[in-house]
């Protein structure tokens, strides 16, 4: 494997890297960015993606390096130090540690729900730390897969791709789109398929969490919203449940991240249990 150590920012050899703070752009090139060395890590040793190249300091490719023999060795290491990154990219490296790798092609509604129980979907959720944190719980408490909107961060995005600590890559996910029929009226194809759609709301009515757990069904859809506007009323029309989580009076709603993974908690524990 090629280990080049770069000149500085303004290097030829690493004038890809300056442009990963857009993600457009990056789309544009089929490409998206693994940050962080757990992240990088599992990229590599999955296997599943094309890694163009790496970026890193000297302590990163010490922590990487014995991932990165064969069969994974067809890319570059660029070695640099640290405060050349920033020049570089435009923003502080987390843990000096940057992959470049080939977008995978988008998975179809059909390759992402022809087996699955359960599926979370997110509807305008441009907060990429909140898609992130949605997808790490999906992966911890074993949910089949998630759709997201057309308005919905890119599960790829570098952001929601380091909060999910990798989970974006390994929890499938597909794009309710126009093909379905546009947004909201996507959501009858989860009908269609023999879904129950959940509509996670704190607006009444809605029936409690525990009492929704009451209801028992092959295949579930949990609906989320973004946060402060929550779910819009065209998605919560189309739903057949509204649920919502009981908390104190004079709290309005939960973080996004903290809501998902109390009703996938819920729902793992009364399959287990």
């Amino acid at each position: 494997m090629p280990v080049v150590r770069i000149a500085g920012p303004d290097d030829p050899r690493v004038a890809p890297y300056r442009n990963v703070s857009d993600p457009e752009l990056l789309r544009t090139h089929g490409l998206f960015v693994g940050e962080g060395r757990l992240v990088v890590q599992r990229l590599i040793e999955s296997g599943r993606f094309r890694v163009r190249s790496l970026l890193v300091n000297e302590a990163a490719w010490r922590a990487l390096e014995p991932c990165c023999g064969p069969p994974a060795s067809d890319f570059d290491v660029y070695l640099g130090s640290s405060r050349d990154f920033e020049d570089l990219t435009g923003y502080n490296i987390h843990r000096g540690c940057l992959a470049l790798v080939e977008r995978p092609r988008p998975l179809s509604i059909d390759a992402v729900l022809s087996t699955a129980r359960l599926v979370i979907v997110l509807e305008h959720v441009a907060n990429a730390d909140n898609v992130g944190s949605v997808f790490r719980n999906a992966a911890a408490f074993g949910a089949d897969a998630v759709l997201v909107s057309p308005t919905t961060c890119d599960p790829l995005y570098r952001k929601a791709v380091r909060t999910s600590m990798a989970a974006t890559l390994r929890v499938p996910f597909a794009t309710l789109d126009h093909e379905s029929g546009g947004w909201p009226a996507a959501l009858a194809e989860l009908r269609r398929r023999g879904f129950a759609l959940a509509a996670m709301t704190p607006r009444e009515p809605s029936q409690d969490l525990e009492e929704f757990m009451q209801t028992k069904h092959s295949r579930l859809a949990l609906l989320f919203g973004a946060e402060g506007a929550g779910i819009t009323c065209d998605a919560e029309a189309a739903a057949d449940y509204r649920v919502r989580i009981p908390i104190v009076r004079g709290v309005d709603s939960l973080n996004l991240a903290v809501a998902s993974g109390i009703v996938l908690y819920r729902l793992l524990a009364s399959r287990t249990g």
